[in-house]
């Protein structure tokens, strides 16, 4: 499988989140899949990256053209550089057949909330692992709660998402066939801006 992760670019983070990025990297590899990453070098993006291809494992960076100086472009990897941060993710959904998201901030929420929406919609059925061993996102899943108890999202958002707290527990659930999402009218009424 090409597996997509999103992940942290911050270097102000705690050491337990770029040792489980290299986790996930190392069991990557382990399981014989490729790496699709956000293509930098700098925190876990570069973490999963090395110790991906530490483990053997074929890796793929989308960088866009901004941020090549900025996240220091992973010349280690297969690198494509796009123009901007939405033919980033489109290229990166385009080469993935799976998604890992592992804790980060403003950017990973919202690669999250797109694939996660989209896959909510049956616009694709590539599977989705939310790693979380430290709690990171239990707020999020929290208001996710929420906004299910107040109508603002379906009981089924959680059928296309795994909440996972252990990255065995990830990948099992990636290696899986996902959930089929069968979306009603009223599904796509709610999604639109």
């Amino acid at each position: 499988m090409r597996i997509c992760v999103f992940c942290s670019s911050s270097g102000r983070i705690d050491r337990r989140y770029l040792d489980l990025a290299e986790e996930a990297g190392t069991e990557l590899a382990r399981r014989g899949h490729t790496l699709v990453s956000g293509g930098a070098t700098v925190s876990c993006m570069g973490a999963v990256a090395r110790a991906a291809r530490e483990g053997g494992a074929q890796t793929v960076g989308v960088i866009p053209r901004a941020l090549v100086d900025i996240e220091i472009a992973d010349d280690d990897a297969e690198l494509i550089v796009t123009d901007d941060m939405r033919s980033r993710k489109a290229e990166m959904d385009r080469r993935s057949d799976a998604f890992l998201v592992l804790p980060g901030g403003l950017g990973t929420l919202e690669e999250l909330f797109e694939i996660w929406t989209s896959r909510v919609l049956g616009m694709h059925e590539k599977p989705i692992a939310i790693l979380d061993p430290y709690g990171l996102y239990e707020p999020l899943g929290g208001l996710m709660k929420h906004l299910l108890e107040e109508g603002f999202a379906r009981p089924h958002i959680f059928d296309a998402v795994g909440w996972t707290g252990s990255v065995t527990e990830a990948f099992d659930h990636l290696e899986r066939s996902p959930v089929r999402m069968e979306p009603t009218p009223e599904d796509y009424l709610e999604s639109e801006p």
